[in-house]
């Protein structure tokens, strides 16, 4: 089954990639990968640089973050696992549950990639 981890964590004055700071996360990619769980994820950029697209009869662009918090929208894995247990046995590894942010672990919907579910029109399937 595949789980989304949403990584939530304060965000730096100044964001500082450095080897030392990445070290603990390409520890983390590397043995998500040989374990054979890892199907996607990334970091984002800034909160500042996101756009939020609202309905409601006219669609309005909002520039910056949905919600003011503290705790933004850092990055994301996507893991294919057995079961739920072993979806939060890896959360806890991630990197910014040390540094005093949050993994949130949520099922997807279908538990296979959404181009796999497309009928023969390109229309998604239910």
């Amino acid at each position: 089954m595949q789980y989304l981890l949403t990584i939530w964590m304060e965000e730096p004055e100044e964001l500082e990639l450095t080897p030392e700071t990445m070290a603990p996360w390409a520890a983390f990619n590397e043995e998500a990968a040989a374990a054979g769980v890892l199907r996607g994820g990334s970091g984002l950029q800034p909160s500042a640089t996101a756009t939020t697209v609202r309905g409601g009869g006219e669609v309005v662009l909002t520039d910056g973050p949905f919600v003011e918090t503290k705790e933004q929208l850092a990055g994301y894995y996507l893991l294919e696992v057995a079961d739920l247990d072993e979806a939060l046995a890896w959360a806890r590894k991630v990197p910014a549950v040390q540094w005093g942010g949050a993994i949130e672990v949520r099922p997807t919907a279908g538990g296979t990639d959404i181009a796999e579910n497309r009928d023969a029109t390109g229309t998604a399937a239910p």
